[in-house]
């Protein structure tokens, strides 16, 4: 027997919790599924300093005030990782991994990407103190301080850039001889004398003292030399992935698996809508995360009538 809602979101991240908020503000029977806690990434976040309201809040604590916030208008809340998704007429048919089946004419699909990571010792341990995966999120936090960037596609010469304007000096650290970003962003970071360039060095480890990074420690790929680079940050841009694989039989989803809605946050199936760092785009941000989530709230409740009407 499959539980039914009018409204299904699959994750809780801002953007995710926006839109289970303004639908369940407009009176439907919501339904929030996430496989982790409430907040997503922002709980990884150390301290916030770029979203209006706050001048510095840390992740866990906007996640709980988003979360109170959604619950005032009483949807369900439930942990679950997403299995499959299946159409049956309108309806939206959801499997998790415990077996369970969830139904409703509407979807909202917030269930963002993640970070590649390097998978070396120290990564894990210093995410939040001194390894990040956002530059924009946290370069305020290393104003005037020696820091590393890992990677040469467009993302990490981008924000490189970016992180050279407040840091004392910053080094790119990349496994090949040559960047893989476009020229124009070449140009502009060799140009820029803040900005160091290590060549065929695969990141190995990253150090710290037990509370903050201090560290790198990486292989010259030619020589087989080992070698430390002094760093009080490190910046990881090495690939991100959306996590969208319970959804590949929709056909919503683009070559690269990211999912493909217009500007109110519509798929091209009826009564399917998604948000967030699900989508490709080139910003990542709470606050885009929570504007297209209202977008796709509203949007949903729009679905919702017309359905109505059509019945």
């Amino acid at each position: 027997m499959a539980d039914k809602y009018d409204v299904i979101v699959v994750g809780a991240g801002p953007g995710g919790m926006t839109a289970a908020l303004y639908a369940a503000r407009a009176n439907l029977n919501v339904l929030v599924l996430d496989r982790g806690p409430y907040g997503g990434q922002m709980n990884n976040t150390d301290a916030i300093d770029n979203y209006p309201g706050f001048t510095e809040i840390k992740g866990p604590e906007l996640s709980q005030k988003m979360y109170d916030t959604l619950m005032k208008f009483e949807p369900d809340y439930k942990y679950g990782n997403v299995q499959t998704v299946a159409l049956d007429g309108n309806e939206k048919v959801i499997k998790t991994d415990d077996d369970h089946e969830y139904r409703a004419p509407i979807l909202i699909i917030a269930t963002g990407s993640d970070h590649r990571h390097l998978g070396v010792p120290g990564e894990e341990e210093y995410s939040g103190k001194g390894v990040s995966y956002c530059a924009v999120c946290d370069a305020a936090f290393f104003k005037d301080e020696d820091v590393t960037v890992i990677g040469g596609g467009d993302s990490a010469i981008e924000e490189g850039i970016y992180l050279a304007q407040l840091a004392k000096s910053l080094t790119v650290v990349h496994r090949r001889d040559e960047l893989r970003a476009q020229p124009t962003l070449q140009k502009r970071a060799f140009a820029n004398k803040k900005m160091k360039f290590v060549w065929n060095a695969q990141t190995e480890e990253i150090v710290g003292d037990g509370n903050r990074v201090t560290s790198i420690k990486y292989r010259d790929k030619e020589t087989g030399e080992g070698k430390e680079l002094p760093t009080a940050g490190v910046f990881i841009y090495v690939g991100v992935l959306p996590q969208t694989a319970p959804f590949k039989e929709l056909g919503i989803l683009d070559d690269q698996g990211w999912i493909v809605t217009d500007d109110h946050m519509k798929t091209k199936v009826p009564g399917i809508f998604a948000l967030g760092d699900v989508r490709e785009k080139d910003l990542r941000q709470i606050a885009n995360a929570v504007g297209e989530g209202s977008v796709a709230g509203q949007a949903a409740y729009n679905y919702y009538q017309d359905l109505k009407d059509r019945n």
